[in-house]
């Protein structure tokens, strides 16, 4: 490809970069008030609505001194997370420690290094992070496609993104879950597989674009180009975790081990249910409940794929499985938003439903922090009670249950789906693209 021919390709997307920049840096902002001395004060992080997972886990995971998985520290101490988001917080860390001034011995100057410390960990992170949103928007608008381009606006400067960006490091699988998306869409399978493979061994929930790509090869018997792709991502998981899982098991298997063990917790539904008593949904054992729950449906969203009179559109089944999964788990961050958004936008581009979905995100961000303000007998005038927190818990449900009706209803109708009628097939697609049914119930 010729210089110029690569420039006029790249010049489109100069813009949609710098808005994604400029969201980055407003999320930034938004975190200054707990930056400025906030973080070793709950209340204080609460009330301005400024909470980060990164600062404190920089001391609670003992990243300070010593390094995920190897740390000879209690089970419950150690990182939490899958091995490629652990060793992005290792080398950040190192890279903390190398320039903020070594620790000294006292515990008032030990106290000052390590906060300073600290303070380095979490402005490389927010670094990283907001390189992995203008990354991110960047691929989104690959994905979608030269007539659906300016649709990445969305995932640059969606007010629920905004706040939310850095309170853990969910950008980071979000950049390799559209990486993803892109190398699939444009027939590079082993790229495609290793991406996902990596993102799955980053945050757990690109494992729902396995079903995805799953049903639509079932519907248009293109196996091979599946069978690669799964090959590639289990070689790339496995590669980045059979060391960890060879030389520090105990540390590898935490994420795994705490993710089964941990109860109902914030955001989720079944909080709900538990904390009003309701039979069966609010006594039954949460693990069990949202297995089923989800796989019941994960096995309408396979019917209904099966079902549709044209094949549906591979971000469509994506958007509908990692909805599913978030409103069946048991426990629903302010940070989820990150996973959907990308793919929200890409299986319907309709403002309307989009914005109605930001106003309750936006609720409910602010409504965990008041409603942990409420915990504290000390702040508890400053917070709200469950019934005004469920209403925001709820808000999510109901705005995200609208969006996947109106995309069951274009997968059932293509002739409403807002991105097929400007005469496109399935700009994801890739191999799966105006390919022809094989395989369909309908």
């Amino acid at each position: 490809m010729t210089r110029p021919l690569l420039t006029a390709r790249l010049v489109p997307y100069l813009p949609l970069g710098l808005f994604a920049a400029l969201g980055a840096v407003l999320a930034y902002v938004w975190k200054l008030p707990c930056r400025t001395g906030g973080w070793n004060n709950s209340i204080q992080t609460y009330a301005n609505f400024c909470y980060t997972d990164i600062y404190p886990l920089y001391f609670d995971r003992k990243l300070v001194t010593e390094n995920p998985y190897f740390a000879d520290v209690p089970f419950d101490k150690q990182v939490e997370y899958p091995v490629v988001l652990g060793e992005v917080m290792q080398v950040i860390a190192w890279i903390a420690r190398g320039l903020a001034p070594p620790l000294e011995a006292g515990p008032a100057a030990l106290d000052r290094a390590a906060a300073a410390q600290a303070v380095y960990f979490y402005d490389i992170t927010v670094v990283l992070l907001g390189l992995c949103l203008v990354v991110g928007v960047l691929l989104m608008a690959a994905v979608a496609g030269p007539s659906r381009r300016w649709d990445a606006l969305w995932y640059a400067l969606a007010p629920a993104v905004i706040l939310a960006a850095y309170v853990n490091w969910d950008l980071v699988a979000g950049a390799l879950s559209m990486g993803f998306l892109l190398a699939w869409s444009r027939g590079r399978q082993v790229a495609a597989g290793v991406l996902l493979g990596l993102a799955i061994a980053t945050k757990f929930y690109p494992l729902m674009f396995v079903g995805a790509l799953f049903l639509l090869a079932l519907r248009t018997w293109k196996w091979r180009s599946f069978l690669v792709s799964m090959a590639a991502a289990a070689a790339a998981w496995l590669v980045v975790n059979v060391p960890f899982m060879l030389l520090a098991w105990d540390g590898w298997r935490r994420f795994y081990v705490f993710s089964q063990e941990r109860g109902i917790d914030w955001g989720s539904p079944w909080l709900f249910f538990e904390r009003k008593g309701w039979p069966i949904l609010g006594t039954m054992d949460p693990s069990l409940l949202g297995m089923l729950s989800l796989g019941l449906l994960c096995l309408g969203i396979a019917v209904l794929t099966m079902l549709a009179p044209r094949r549906p559109r591979l971000a469509q089944i994506c958007f509908l499985a990692l909805a599913a999964f978030m409103m069946t788990n048991k426990v629903w961050s302010p940070q989820f938003v990150l996973w959907l958004v990308p793919f929200a936008v890409l299986a319907r581009p309709n403002w309307k439903p989009l914005a109605l979905w930001q106003v309750a995100e936006v609720w409910y961000f602010f409504a965990i922090w008041l409603y942990l303000l409420y915990q504290d007998e000390s702040s508890r005038h400053l917070g709200i009670g469950d019934d005004v927190y469920f209403t925001a818990v709820w808000g999510r449900v109901i705005t995200i249950l609208i969006m996947m009706a109106f995309v069951v209803r274009d997968i059932l109708r293509p002739d409403k789906d807002v991105v097929r009628q400007a005469g496109i097939d399935d700009q994801g697609g890739g191999v799966f693209d105006r390919a022809p049914d094989r395989f369909s119930l309908a």
